[in-house]
C-alpha cells in the first residue's frame, strides 16, 4: 500500500474470530473514546465484526504497519451503512472510519501517514469519486486530519449515537494535498 519514511503500511481483510481480541484492547483504551465501545466486553467486538463481516456493504481491514497490526480501516456504502436518510449520496461515494491502535510509544506523523494510506487504498479503486466521513463534532483531532488530507466539512448532522460533522474528500483534492505534502508544501 504505502511505504514511507515511517515503514511500510497494508492492509489486509478483518477475520473477526482472529482479530477480535486484538481490537478489543484497541476499542477498550481511553484514547479510543470516539470509537464508542469503551464498556465492550470481547464477545460484543466479535459480534460486531461478524456482522460487518457478513454485511453486502460493509467491510473492516487491520492495517499492518511494517507487518504488524496497528490501525483498523472500515470501508462502507454511506447508502447502506450510517448515512441512511441523513444526505444525498453520490454515485462513487465511499465511507470509512479508522482508528490507530493506543501505543505508550506515539511516533510523530504515524497518524497522518495511516490516513493518508488509507485514503490512497480506497481512491485504488477507480469507482470511488469522493470519500465521506462523520467524526463526532468534538473530536477536534481527527476533524484536523481530515482537512490535511483534503477533506471539506459540509455539516453538522445528528445520528443516534452522536451529533457528527459530515465532510467530504474527493480524488482531485486529496490528490492535490498529497502532491503539495509530499513535496514538502505546507498545507
Amino acid at each position: 500500500m504505502s511505504t514511507a519514511i515511517l515503514g511500510s503500511l497494508s492492509l489486509r481483510p478483518f477475520d473477526p474470530l482472529a482479530d477480535a481480541e486484538l481490537l478489543h484492547s484497541w476499542v477498550t483504551h481511553p484514547k479510543a473514546a470516539y470509537w464508542m465501545m469503551q464498556g465492550a466486553r470481547l464477545q460484543d467486538v466479535e459480534r460486531e465484526y461478524m456482522r460487518i463481516a457478513a454485511h453486502e456493504h460493509h467491510d473492516a481491514f487491520i492495517g499492518l504497519h511494517d507487518g504488524e497490526p496497528a490501525f483498523l480501516m472500515e470501508r462502507y456504502d454511506p447508502r447502506y451503512v450510517e448515512l441512511v436518510g441523513l444526505y444525498e449520496p453520490e454515485a462513487g461515494d465511499v465511507g470509512m472510519h479508522f482508528l490507530v491502535a493506543p501505543t505508550d510509544r506515539p511516533v510523530h506523523g504515524f497518524t497522518r501517514a495511516v490516513i493518508t494510506a488509507v485514503m490512497e487504498s480506497l481512491f485504488a479503486d477507480p469507482r470511488t469519486r469522493r470519500v465521506v466521513v462523520e467524526p463526532d463534532v468534538s473530536n477536534t483531532a481527527v476533524h484536523a486530519l481530515n482537512e490535511a488530507v483534503g477533506f471539506v466539512p459540509v455539516r453538522e448532522i445528528q445520528k443516534p449515537e452522536k451529533r457528527a460533522l459530515l465532510s467530504f474528500c474527493t480524488r482531485a483534492h486529496f490528490f492535490e494535498r498529497h502532491s503539495l505534502a509530499s513535496r514538502g508544501v505546507a498545507i
